[in-house]
């Protein structure tokens, strides 16, 4: 059983393992009877795989953050909830480990992706918008769209096709939001709620150029009011990138433009404020 994944009542029915054996620590609980060799390393991708083999009944899929991290779009940790969809009219959950949705599910949305079934990106991202909240759902199809697995226009194409279906106007919302330019899940997260505030949507990851020569790259910018938005993450001590971050800002500053910063701190705790300094930015340059 070493480097494997299997089904706990199998074993102990062939005698490969008795129940006192498979509670050592030799082992370790995937599921409800389900377990994998406690030297493998243990991850999403791992999870989906032995509940797709070994728990999921035929017509059930991974779907949701779970199939998105699959498509290498956003992450899912080790430890949490695998999504799955079950089709209605069939009953299936609920199963620890896994959040269980009901909903309808065509053929055509569902496909094997590494021998897994999953739901496809575009039916992935109509669900994203009905179980997340819009700027969690954006993210993540922000992500499926830069990783050219899903199009904006098609998305918003299948939820007017689907008027009047459970969840079309929620995934429309969505697909208006997604732009798929934001380099992270908390660029996506704060162009949301700076278009969701009332202001005008930015262009992300804009480049500054004069002549034709490179001058800055910026993650959100109001090109004709030369206003910049900048979101500082982890903040790392090194005197390299500091110095380059330096100036890279007189450069732009150089240029005439205006740059805001966010920190991550701030965008938790005090992002109305922030929103108060862009408005006034924005009009400033509007005059």
């Amino acid at each position: 059983m070493r480097g494997r994944v299997f089904r706990g009542s199998q074993v102990i029915a062939g005698g490969l393992l008795t129940r006192s054996e498979l509670r050592s620590r030799a082992w370790r609980p995937l599921f409800k009877d389900v377990y994998a060799d406690a030297d493998i390393a243990v991850t999403h991708r791992l999870r989906c795989s032995a509940a797709a083999r070994w728990l999921l009944p035929a017509g059930v899929v991974i779907a949701g953050r779970s199939a998105a991290a699959l498509y290498g779009a956003g992450s899912v940790d080790a430890a949490d909830p695998l999504d799955v969809l079950v089709p209605a009219g069939q009953r299936f959950g609920p199963v620890t480990g896994l959040a269980v949705h009901t909903a309808a599910l065509s053929g055509d949305d569902v496909r094997l992706w590494d021998g897994i079934p999953v739901t496809t990106p575009e039916r992935t991202c109509w669900d994203l918008a009905q179980w997340l909240p819009v700027e969690e759902a954006v993210a993540v199809t922000d992500a499926l769209v830069r990783r050219g697995l899903v199009h904006p226009g098609s998305l918003a194409a299948r939820a007017r096709a689907d008027v009047g279906a459970r969840g079309w106007k929620r995934t429309l919302r969505v697909a208006g939001l997604t732009d798929g330019g934001a380099e992270s899940p908390q660029e996506s997260r704060l162009r949301v709620r700076i278009v969701l505030a009332g202001l005008p949507p930015p262009v992300t990851q804009f480049v500054v150029e004069r002549d034709g020569r490179f001058i800055a790259r910026v993650d959100l910018a109001w090109p004709a009011l030369r206003v910049a938005v900048e979101y500082d993450g982890l903040w790392h001590h090194d005197p390299e990138q500091f110095h380059r971050d330096r100036q890279r800002l007189n450069r732009l500053l150089g240029e005439g433009w205006v740059v805001l910063h966010l920190t991550a701190t701030r965008f938790r705790t005090d992002f109305a404020g922030f929103l108060t300094e862009l408005r006034r930015a924005l009009a400033v340059r509007a005059r």
